[in-house]
């Protein structure tokens, strides 16, 4: 019987102020399977992050679960999934070794093992010369390379990522953007799902296997769209299936959103 990585199964958010409750997610539902690169995008404010701190286990949704393997997440697990956040979120006072150091102590590593993980990492995200470095003394491109390492030392089955490229230049981005799909393919990476928020059509188009379309808030899901575009999609930017996968979806968002009728 074929058990998905990760499960949703009718996840409804809602979240109480003030002013009353504030429905987030409305019954939300899809899966993903083992070594599958999913993108969630959706517009601003659709519950997203939301979903993806619910499937991390740092929330839990008002109705409905989520599962890892066919068990109810009920809280943070590193070894079943670890984060990456658009802001970077290293410790200043800790070397680039340190802050990736910091998630193998977190799940009790003994230290004298650490420094060969630590250090295969490095390697992997071309950090070698920064590794006695601190925050401070980084590029934004750097120190969301230290995140990445830091998240995946644990060894994770499942990454998630959070507009990990948002805050960084063009250039930038794109060069990390490449790096990511190399680890995802890399036989040296143990972890091989991988789940990214985005706001971003193409990128969505450029990185995923299959894009989940979450409408205007309450976010539902609208769209389950496999791309079966071949890869490496950089060399296919420019080809017409491109452009026409990203229009499609943009069409769907904005008439979910009104646009397309405010257009008219």
């Amino acid at each position: 019987m074929f058990v998905p990585e990760i499960e949703v199964r009718h996840a409804n958010k809602e979240f109480s102020d003030t002013r009353g409750r504030t429905k987030i997610l409305e019954d939300v539902s899809f899966s993903i399977s083992e070594h599958e690169f999913v993108c969630v995008l959706g517009p601003s404010g659709c519950g997203k992050s939301t979903l993806l701190r619910i499937i991390a286990g740092l929330e839990f949704p008002s109705s409905g679960k989520a599962l890892f393997r066919g068990r109810e997440i009920l809280g943070p697990n590193p070894q079943t999934s670890a984060m990456i956040f658009q802001t970077f979120a290293l410790l200043p006072w800790r070397t680039v070794y340190e802050n990736i150091e910091l998630g193998l102590q977190s799940i009790g590593i003994p230290k004298g093992k650490r420094k060969e993980v630590v250090m295969k990492y490095i390697r992997l995200m071309d950090l070698d010369d920064f590794s006695d470095a601190y925050p401070y003394e980084l590029s934004g491109g750097m120190k969301q390379r230290v995140g990445i390492a830091r998240a995946l030392a644990v060894e994770p089955c499942v990454l998630l990522m959070d507009e990990p490229f948002s805050a960084l230049d063009a250039m930038t981005a794109d060069a990390l953007r490449r790096d990511v799909l190399e680890l995802w393919n890399d036989s040296q990476t143990v972890t091989n799902t991988f789940v990214m928020i985005t706001h971003l059509i193409e990128e969505a188009v450029l990185m995923a296997d299959r894009i989940i379309v979450l409408s205007k808030r309450p976010g539902r899901v609208i769209g389950d769209i496999p791309v079966d575009i071949p890869r490496p999609r950089h060399d296919h930017e420019r080809d017409p299936e491109f452009f026409g996968m990203c229009d499609m979806i943009h069409r769907m968002i904005s008439y979910n959103t009104g646009e397309a009728k405010t257009e008219k």
